[in-house]
């Protein structure tokens, strides 16, 4: 099958790779209608983070249709379209019994490398290495999903593939940036980042009851959709003082919740050290964040890019009374929340795939989220 896989020198490439194959019992392949780009793989891109090895397939984020099924799959059939959760986890485990699969034991290829670089053996994700999982990626034709029923889902008829695409990674992080945040009916909620993960943070927020969301940015098309599409207000950090104008914004005591959705660096302007140790100063957006939120508010971090920080306001978190979180998406408790919000028509997430490719040209794609940001939210590949 054709695949985008990850190059020697760091070039992505379409290429021949075997057709994967079940494994056990609790698998199934997926034959991929859609996939997107992702800014989490912006840093690969970039050298900030550990990279895949040759040949290994990229993306994370896709749906598809069921065509083969283990012996032990249970909610799944050949010809059920579904869409899967980005990250893989077990769904029996202490963590994923808690509700909280991305921090499951079971689900990385290599609990070894991924508990040297967190501390702890994490979720696994697709189209990551060994140290995120180490699972073939989306960008593909086709995918095999372990723990078929625990991290796949049936797609509601009435929802199109543009919107339900987005439910495997994009709007359950959004969500949990909102409900980790734990906004509650009549916040002022702010959120870093008009991204995709941005967006959909703002639109939960709003479901959630925040009377007033307000989304910052550098790219006034960005800012356009999320005006637009969300219905947030909006500042453009380029020629605002933003905590002063989110305090103008909050009756003067800066927002209840705050969102980092925007990622930290991803390549430019780092140092040769900083690309070898992953360590950076606290990324602009989580400083400010913390600035800008009121006395005994709540900031959640979404961003897992950038791996190490230096320089974070712990002072300032401590005089606030500040509570700061940070986490991956749980799309498996989400994602079938998010499908009937999507199937209500409460949750629409397709303008956010700006540009649409073949698979063939996947790499232009990536270029043209990574050089052109202003113009691409994210690229949708069709393999078929």
């Amino acid at each position: 099958m054709r695949a985008l896989c990850w190059g020697t020198g760091g070039e992505l490439a379409v290429r021949q790779v075997p057709d994967p194959e079940l494994r056990n019992d609790h698998d199934v392949i997926v034959r991929v209608r859609l996939s997107a780009t992702c800014g989490a793989d912006l840093p690969l891109l970039a050298g900030t983070v550990p990279a895949p090895t040759a040949g290994e397939v990229l993306g994370h984020e896709f749906l598809g249709d069921v065509v083969e099924v283990g012996a032990g799959v249970r909610r799944h059939r050949i010809g059920d379209r579904v869409v899967v959760c980005a990250s893989v986890a077990c769904g029996a485990c202490w963590y994923c019994r808690r509700g909280l699969p991305s921090c499951c034991d079971n689900g990385s290829t290599d609990p070894t490398a991924s508990e040297a670089e967190w501390g702890h053996p994490v979720a696994g994700c697709f189209g990551h290495p060994r140290s995120a999982g180490g699972f073939a990626g989306s960008h593909a034709e086709y995918v095999r999903v372990p723990y078929a029923d625990v991290g796949a889902f049936a797609v509601p008829e009435s929802v199109d593939d543009d919107r339900a695409l987005f439910a495997s990674d994009a709007a359950p992080a959004g969500w949990l940036g909102a409900e980790g945040g734990e906004v509650r009916p009549g916040d002022v909620v702010a959120v870093w980042g008009a991204g995709a993960v941005g967006q959909l943070a703002a639109r939960s927020a709003w479901l959630l009851g925040a009377e007033r969301v307000i989304v910052v940015d550098r790219h006034p098309a960005r800012l356009q959709m999320a005006r637009h599409h969300v219905g947030a207000e909006t500042i453009d950090r380029r020629d605002t003082d933003v905590t002063a104008r989110l305090r103008e914004l909050s009756g003067g005591r800066g927002p209840d919740v705050c969102v980092e959705a925007a990622g930290g660096p991803a390549g430019e302007n780092l140092s040769l050290a900083d690309r070898f140790t992953g360590r950076t100063r606290a990324p602009d957006a989580v400083r400010e964040a913390v600035y800008a939120c009121r006395k005994g508010g709540s900031v959640f971090v979404l961003n897992g890019g950038v791996r190490r920080v230096d320089a974070f306001p712990t002072g300032t978190v401590v005089h606030k009374a500040l509570t700061v979180r940070g986490g991956r998406q749980h799309g498996q408790r989400h994602i079938p929340m998010l499908l009937e919000r999507m199937a209500r028509d409460e949750l629409r997430t397709e303008h956010l795939a700006t540009h649409r490719f073949c698979l063939d040209r996947a790499a232009e794609g990536y270029a043209l989220m990574r050089d052109r940001p202003e113009e691409c939210v994210r690229a949708v590949f069709v393999p078929h």
